[in-house]
């Protein structure tokens, strides 16, 4: 088989002689993509084929070990597009997109459908069971899901299917596509411009400056540009005084997807008959059932369990709490309070409770500071690892800031970029992902970046957080964690290559370190003065952890049980008319016992990226399904003394460094002497019985 060379001249040509890899973004232009992207499906379809027309009998070598090696051009290629596609597109990346989507579906198709690989897997695991091949537990772990994952993509499926599971997932890639562009620009669209400045009454002038910022990136000449966070409800509407300027952000915000131009409503449908449609031809029910198949849960009925008992508490608690605002409101002369006021009431009642808001906290949450004396200084006390920025290691954008991570004996562990500030090229909300997986087989040490949605400052200003931009920073840096911790030989296996109902179970448990009261008196401290947060403020902000958790964990398990009504769906039972995508999930909503006038769900269908764009499909209930680990593991911390090197140590090593080497639900059992208890988790929520 002859391969078509890529021209030496291109950076991706070779792996990076950067340090640790890192892609050299300095170099890499668009141009260099494509290029390399189709050299390496082709590359890596010649390494499939040598490996099954290799004479000699299947081992961890020549078999396992040679597929661990293979479609390394590729993957340094789509990292870059991937990359580029959430944290910095442009029209040409997007029409990139389109064009390769149909050639990696066929690509992908062609190796999970290949008989010839599977049955030299197939092979090898059968000398492995007859004690002819040695091989570790990881090695068989891997054999196995190699194996499940031929038989999930249909290899042993009749020509005729294998040829329409083709076709489907060739059009189901490019829908998920099409919808991920439909939200990036539907939420650029939907930013507000505000003409009078006095209609930002109550935003604090740093946010004030931040929106002139972005009005002007926008290329409007005057004006304030209030963009809209991926989320329903709007950051913003906690602070804005006005209840019409409140109004607007908020119906921005809920009719995304549904303008001309931006409509994702008929890409919606169309991806949830074929997802079932594809779930029928591998025999199974429904696209829930084949998400769940290959996860923790193993079942939507599973889900269904967890899920829907919580629902009746959580209501009641966000009812309750709703008229608390009502009451607070009426006082005021208003009457009622609508979804876009919910967040300003709490907020003034909250002040009133506690004496304390988001204002007054933000000018203690300084970017930089809550990095360095926070996130990573969290880090440090529990792992002993240090964190130096790298001025001469170059990011993929001019914001993006670049750090070696060196461990406790001083020794280059990896990198971790930061990209914090929001821009219209990036799609909202806030991800962690690999440059480099780690893996002992290529000698790779991990490269892994954050991405936050942070408002940008005016020139010369301080970037102030609100508190919940303080947690998205220690959650995703517990992502981060878990990809450079990683100490596992397979790449498969490596750091956040677990099943996607666990994956969110380190990063819950880093947010716990946000509240330390040692580590908040090294990070909150006054931008200007350098003045510590004030014992009252601390003891509030302690004091307040639990307020409005009914409506987050209504709007939460709405989102969660959206996903779920979509892809339990049968092919037939798919609406038919995009008029019908609003009412289908306001039914849905209701059968489950959840109002969606009280509270709307986290993201409504027509700008749920984590489900029609993002690869939670289903799986959108791996956050709360993840939080009963994360709630039992920080009682775990609690019971053994909170943040001590030895409680790291023994999280990093008997957890954080196994990535799939493993079963990891088996690793938390091993971690913590038992099954995971639910009742931390109800705790936590105001869900459990007095």
């Amino acid at each position: 088989m002859t391969v078509p060379q890529l021209d030496a001249t291109n950076p991706l040509a070779q792996p990076s002689t950067l340090p640790y890899a890192l892609p050299d973004f300095a170099s890499i232009r668009h141009e260099h993509l494509a290029p390399a992207i189709r050299a390496g499906m082709a590359a890596e379809r010649a390494e499939v084929e040598a490996i099954v027309a290799d004479p000699a009998a299947p081992d961890v070598v020549n078999t396992l070990e040679a597929l661990e090696r293979s479609g390394a051009l590729l993957e340094r290629g789509l990292t870059i597009l991937d990359l580029l596609l959430g944290a910095d597109s442009t029209p040409e990346l997007e029409d990139l997109e389109a064009e390769l989507t149909p050639e990696l579906s066929a690509h992908h198709d062609a190796i999970a459908m290949h008989a010839g690989l599977q049955a030299r897997v197939a092979a090898l695991d059968a000398r492995i069971a007859a004690g002819e091949v040695e091989a570790s537990d990881a090695d068989r772990r891997a054999v196995a899901t190699l194996l499940r994952d031929f038989r999930r993509a249909g290899v042993d499926l009749p020509a005729d299917v294998q040829e329409a599971l083709r076709a489907l997932n060739s059009r189901i890639a490019e829908l998920e596509a099409a919808f991920g562009r439909s939200v990036l620009a539907s939420g650029n669209e939907g930013a507000v411009l505000v003409t009078d400045v006095r209609e930002l009454d109550g935003l604090a002038p740093d946010a004030v400056a931040a929106a002139e910022a972005a009005a002007r990136e926008a290329g409007h000449d005057e004006g304030w540009l209030l963009t809209l966070q991926l989320p329903t409800e709007q950051g913003v509407l906690a602070s804005l005084t006005g209840r019409a300027v409140r109004a607007r952000v908020h119906e921005a915000s809920v009719t995304r997807g549904t303008h001309e131009g931006t409509d994702s409503r008929a890409t919606l449908l169309e991806l949830v008959r074929l997802r079932a449609e594809r779930a029928a031809l591998l025999g199974l029910r429904d696209h829930a059932s084949y998400a769940t198949e290959d996860a923790t849960a193993r079942t939507p009925e599973a889900v269904a369990a967890m899920l829907e008992p919580l629902v009746p508490r959580a209501v009641a608690n966000a009812r309750a709490e709703h008229a608390d605002l009502v009451a607070l409101a009426g006082g005021e002369g208003v009457a009622g309070v609508d979804p876009a006021d919910r967040a300003f009431y709490a907020e003034r009642l909250r002040l009133e409770r506690y004496a304390l808001d988001d204002a007054a906290l933000r000018p203690y949450l300084e970017l930089d500071r809550v990095l360095t004396e926070g996130v990573f200084a969290a880090a440090h006390e529990l792992y002993g690892i240090t964190l130096v920025e790298r001025a001469d290691l170059v990011g993929y954008h001019p914001e993006v800031r670049v750090w070696e991570v060196l461990d406790a004996d001083g020794s280059g562990l990896g990198l971790f970029l930061g990209d914090y500030f929001t821009r219209p090229s990036k799609r909202g909300g806030a991800w962690m992902n690999n440059l480099v997986d780690q893996s002992h087989l290529l000698g790779q040490r991990p490269v892994v970046y954050n991405v936050l949605n942070v408002p940008r400052p005016g020139p010369g200003e301080p970037a102030l957080l609100t508190w919940d931009e303080v947690i998205t920073a220690f959650h995703e840096f517990g992502h981060a964690l878990h990809g450079l911790f990683s100490d596992v030989r397979l790449p498969s296996q490596s750091g956040t290559s677990v099943p996607r109902d666990f994956v969110e179970y380190p990063s819950q448990v880093n947010e716990m370190w946000a509240w330390h009261p040692d580590l908040l008196a090294r990070y909150a401290r006054h931008h200007a003065t350098g003045a510590p947060l004030p014992e009252g403020l601390v003891a509030t902000l302690l004091a307040a952890r639990g307020e409005g958790e009914g409506f987050a964990t209504t709007e939460y398990l709405g989102a969660a049980l959206l996903d779920q009504a979509w892809h339990r769906l049968l092919p037939a039972e798919v609406p038919a008319s995009v008029d019908d995508v609003l009412g289908f999930e306001d039914r849905a909503l209701r059968a489950v016992g959840l109002d969606p006038d009280l509270v709307p769900p986290r993201y409504r269908s027509t700008y749920f990226n984590h489900v029609f764009a993002g690869g939670y499909s289903a799986a959108y209930y791996g956050y709360i399904w993840s939080e009963v680990l994360d709630a039992d593991t920080v009682t775990w911390f609690e019971e053994n003394g909170g943040l001590t090197r030895e409680n790291g140590e023994r999280f990093r090593r008997g957890l954080l460094a196994l990535g799939d080497s493993t079963d990891p639900v088996g690793a938390f059992e091993t971690l913590r002497g038992r099954p995971a208890s639910t009742t931390p988790l109800l705790v936590r929520r105001g869900l459990a019985d007095a």
